[in-house]
């Protein structure tokens, strides 16, 4: 019987290291890429042909394609190197579905006239999600 329970905590002792490597390997995985802070102003409610953007995703992205690729920016936007590229852009929305945003914060967001605070999470340089925050 002592054999048996000694065999047992020796299985025990061997399999803990494994766990805690794997885990402590998925935490590096994905971690912060970037932050930015942006004012959701007048100009971001609206795509380049002049359509109201209903969706808080829909308006952040335009928001960042004002900031870069048509230079149309509020006072203190920050910049960001993420979406400065159009292709991670495009991925806006998935991302913010795999991220956070309470329902509060998106329907200020849609009204506009907000401070957004995102963060951008990911690895090697791909995004995997973002989680935005809104203060007015």
């Amino acid at each position: 019987m002592k054999k048996l329970i000694s065999i047992a905590v020796s299985m025990l002792f061997v399999g803990a290291p494994v766990l805690a490597q794997s885990s402590v390997t998925a935490t590096h995985t994905n971690r912060p890429i970037e932050h930015y802070r942006a004012y959701i102003g007048e100009a971001d409610l609206f795509n380049s042909k002049g359509t109201r953007l209903t969706q808080p995703w829909q308006i952040i992205r335009q928001d960042r394609a004002n900031f870069h690729q048509y230079g149309i920016r509020d006072n203190d936007d920050q910049s960001d190197s993420f979406f400065a590229d159009p292709a991670n852009r495009q991925s806006l929305e998935v991302m913010l579905r795999n991220g956070t945003m309470t329902g509060e914060a998106a329907a200020m967001i849609v009204h506009g006239n907000v401070w957004i605070d995102v963060d951008i999470y990911g690895s090697q340089g791909t995004g995997r999600w973002i989680d935005v925050t809104v203060s007015d």
